[in-house]
């Protein structure tokens, strides 16, 4: 269920040293196969990469679980947080991951922007892989001393305002609390679901236990992109297509779905809207 930006750096990697890449299986719900993944561990994993919240499905991952199963197999761990970082708590000690991320414009930040966490052990034992200014100790023609972290690999000059802008998106988040964000983003997702599945040929795709706010779902008869542009004209917005996950439409066998994401700024009267726009544009277009 990775999203592209989870898979090609891997297949890149791979190709480059004769790594395999191997994928967890997904379950009809759109959770993961847990017993699939506690087989396919061996002591050949050298790293688990897997996201903590489904940007197509929702999904809500156990990587607290996954993290412990894999260091006991003897691999590292990297979790993509992008799509659950403004939904949930983290903490990367109690997860214990060895590496985590996550894009700043899911966070309310500019786009460009985000977060890399490694363990300081790991981080001082890897190479540099960009080369500049302030990213060096001392230069010489004879070779160079590498600084300090986290200056190592932070070559160049930094983008200074989407940093400082960064903050300020983090400081609004936790000062709401995720706590209150999460409660209220959850009412609004058990809300739209009831709602949804009244609507005679929809199919909700990702019914997982555990989902952050986002619904996605397929119409009998309805390319998704049809629906999102009838939705569009309506002024509702919502996301069409393969969400940059097309191995998991590809297990689900279908060509995309329409997803509707909700975030503490959505009203339950916005999803009444949805669920209108919805049942006219079948309608018109069936």
């Amino acid at each position: 269920m990775e999203h592209h930006s989870n898979i090609v750096p891997w297949q890149i990697i791979a190709e480059e040293n004769g790594a395999k890449l191997v994928a967890i299986p997904v379950l009809e719900d759109g959770s993961l196969d847990m017993e699939a993944f506690q087989r396919l561990l061996s002591p050949k994993t050298k790293l688990l990469a897997v996201v903590h919240a489904s940007n197509s499905l929702g999904t809500i991952n156990p990587v607290n679980s996954m993290v412990a199963q894999a260091h006991a197999a003897g691999a590292k761990v990297l979790v993509d947080g992008s799509q659950s970082t403004v939904h949930l708590p983290i903490d990367v000690q109690d997860m214990d991951c060895d590496f985590f991320v996550f894009s700043g414009h899911k966070v309310y930040g500019p786009t460009g922007s985000g977060a890399l966490y490694g363990k300081k052990a790991l981080l001082e034992a890897m190479p540099v892989f960009h080369g500049g200014g302030e990213m060096i100790k001392e230069v010489r023609f004879e070779g160079s001393t590498y600084n300090d972290l986290p200056y190592k690999y932070e070559a160049g000059t930094p983008n200074i305002a989407d940093t400082v802008a960064l903050k300020y998106a983090l400081d609004f988040v936790n000062g709401i609390g995720k706590a209150s964000i999460h409660a209220y983003e959850q009412g609004l997702l058990s809300y739209a679901t009831d709602a949804l599945e009244q609507i005679k040929g929809l199919r909700i795709i990702g019914k997982a236990p555990e989902k952050t706010s986002v619904l996605s779902f397929v119409v009998d008869g309805v390319h998704p992109s049809d629906l999102g542009v009838l939705l569009d004209n309506k002024g509702i917005a919502v996301r069409t297509g393969h969400h940059c996950t097309q191995p998991l439409m590809e297990r689900f066998r279908i060509p995309g779905t329409t997803r509707a994401s909700f975030a503490m700024y959505t009203t339950y009267e916005e999803i009444d809207a949805l669920v209108e726009g919805l049942e006219r544009s079948i309608k018109t277009l069936l």
